[in-house]
């Protein structure tokens, strides 16, 4: 076993540079977790990077913050995903503030489980409005605003790898997922002809305050790693280093694919 896998992270991935000065790019739910890691790395390739969060400001402003000393320019708005007019006006706020938008990363996302016959209906409704009605609003809004200004864009989702695995006691995050995948494709198919590339990001298991406790439990943590082949839990600036390269330059062929980045979970078929 490696070093990357005893200690549980990956290799350091900061070096892996692409400029992205002069791009704005809105980073849902990103005061916290993949979001957060997201929009740090846009910031040290020299983005404006709007942050979108929910509740107190603190981690947010600590990321701007974060964004500006890396060489970056940061800008922080609260906005609920789920509420058209709020999204509207966090797409408005940042192109009034950086004179244009070019990145999206639908990002945020939440997650609850329950069997099939003890999901509640307000449980369910909740998961798919943020998780799959969130990821419309903010596309639209965003396509719009990309298309006004006619230099093209990247929207970048983050899914999952339930967008295509089953997940046994988590139906609706599931079925938000694999909605996530055929959305992708087909507004794909849509926004190519403005040269608006979109793609999906599906991580497998990653260390975010999320799933702290799972890996905090050597029980749990072992059993996790037996179903990853490279033997270890992702990084969440791994995950910022590919959408990095889907939103740069050097991406512009690249619409319409879902690029899994999970150690080998989804190829693994324990047993046979």
């Amino acid at each position: 076993m490696t070093t990357a896998a005893v200690s549980g992270t990956g290799a350091n991935t900061n070096d892996l540079h692409v400029d992205l000065k002069g791009k704005t790019a809105i980073v849902t739910g990103s005061s916290t977790g993949i979001g957060k890691a997201i929009a740090l790395r846009f910031g040290r390739c020299g983005a404006n990077v709007v942050v979108d969060y929910r509740g107190a400001a603190d981690d947010a402003n600590a990321v701007v913050a974060e964004i500006e000393h890396s060489g970056g320019h940061g800008l922080a708005i609260p906005a609920d995903i789920t509420d058209e007019h709020a999204v509207d006006e966090l797409v408005t706020r940042a192109v009034e503030r950086f004179d244009g938008l070019d990145v999206l990363v639908n990002n945020a996302g939440i997650e609850a489980a329950h069997p099939l016959v003890d999901t509640p209906l307000d449980v369910w409704i909740r998961i798919l409005t943020v998780n799959l009605t969130g990821a419309f609003l903010c596309s639209r809004a965003a396509a719009r605003a990309m298309i006004a200004r006619g230099r093209g864009g990247r929207i970048v989702n983050i899914s999952s790898v339930h967008e295509d695995i089953a997940m046994p006691n988590n139906a609706a995050y599931a079925a938000s997922k694999g909605g996530i995948r055929m959305f992708m494709r087909t507004i794909a198919l849509e926004l190519a002809p403005h040269g608006i590339t979109v793609n999906d990001v599906a991580p497998g298991a990653i260390a975010t305050p999320i799933n702290a406790d799972v890996r905090d439990d050597p029980k749990q943590r072992a059993e996790l790693l037996e179903e990853i082949p490279l033997g270890r839990v992702g990084d969440p600036d791994e995950i910022a280093a590919l959408c990095t390269y889907l939103v740069s330059d050097a991406a512009a062929y690249v619409t319409g694919s879902t690029f899994v980045i999970d150690g080998g979970l989804t190829r693994y078929t324990k047993g046979l």
